[in-house]
């Protein structure tokens, strides 16, 4: 299994009447594995995740897998701010067939380091299933230290972490203490070329939901070493990565998505579409990057 380049942390479609649309999520996770997407997130805070139900979660969890299995890595969202809630949803994914699991740090209580390892080493203990870490302190206000996080790393099944901290010493760092074999994902498209030279070995994106094509490209260009490749395709998608955060995430990108006519750009409350002027900048930046 290998967890590494252009991962794309999936949209949830909606019907109009709030439902969740399975025969386009689908459509759509197979139009990610076509265009070049190395791996996909289900059900994470692009899909999400907060406003699904436990059963609509374990269901998207699912539709992803009957399609990506076996083609490319599924990365199933299961963490929460209960650790119990987390290790049934990640036994659900593992029951799935979902290649790995990923456990955001756990949000609101805000746990000390020591709470943030037993956690983590709780949901390892009563699973089987790879576990990538999600450091998100953005969202969950925790940021987990590389200490705590190199005690993570010494259990056998915890085998990467994605990081959104958007701090670029921070993947040297952990690869210095980890080392080489621990697997980061940014979790930040602005910064990815850097991210992987500081030691990085993909990116779990937001972009790539409209962009799959050119966020694959530039991976396989860094990897083979193009970095000329690589930087125009950066330059060509600064714009994108902007106007995917003009707004709270993911009302923009699920905007972008219906203007490609993938899915409807509805979110549920209480996110809000995004509203004239996210959509005018979302339209502007696709258009000069040739994605319209």
């Amino acid at each position: 299994m290998l967890l590494q380049g252009s991962i794309t942390a999936l949209i949830t479609p909606f019907t109009a009447d709030g439902a969740i649309d399975a025969k386009a999520f689908q459509d759509f996770v197979a139009w990610q594995i076509a265009e070049g997407t190395d791996g996909v997130v289900p059900v994470g805070t692009t899909g999400e995740s907060p406003t699904l139900s436990h059963d609509e979660h374990k269901r998207v969890v699912e539709l992803c897998i009957e399609v990506a299995k076996g083609k490319v890595p599924v990365i199933a969202g299961s963490g929460a701010n209960s650790t119990h809630e987390t290790i049934d949803l990640t036994r659900h994914a593992q029951e799935a067939g979902a290649d790995a699991a990923l456990l955001v740090v756990p949000y609101y209580n805000k746990p000390t380091q020591e709470g943030l390892y037993q956690h983590f080493k709780a949901v390892h203990d009563a699973t089987d299933i790879p576990l990538v870490l999600y450091n998100i302190p953005g969202r969950s206000v925790v940021d987990m230290s590389v200490e705590t996080m190199k005690r993570l790393a010494d259990l056998p099944r915890i085998v990467g972490v994605k990081d959104a901290t958007a701090d670029l010493a921070r993947p040297l760092r952990t690869r210095v203490v980890i080392g080489t074999e621990f697997i980061q994902l940014s979790g930040e498209d602005a910064t990815v070329t850097a991210f992987l030279a500081q030691g990085g070995h993909g990116c779990i994106s937001v972009t790539s939901n409209i962009a799959p094509r050119l966020c694959g490209d530039l991976h396989d260009a860094w990897a083979a070493g193009d970095y000329a490749k690589a930087f125009e395709i950066r330059d060509r998608l600064m714009a994108v990565h902007d106007a995917m955060f003009c707004e709270t995430s993911p009302a923009p990108v699920k905007y972008a998505a219906s203007l490609l006519g993938k899915c409807t750009d509805y979110v549920r409350l209480p996110m809000l579409p995004a509203t004239e002027g996210a959509r005018a900048k979302v339209r502007e930046a696709m258009e000069q990057a040739g994605l319209l």
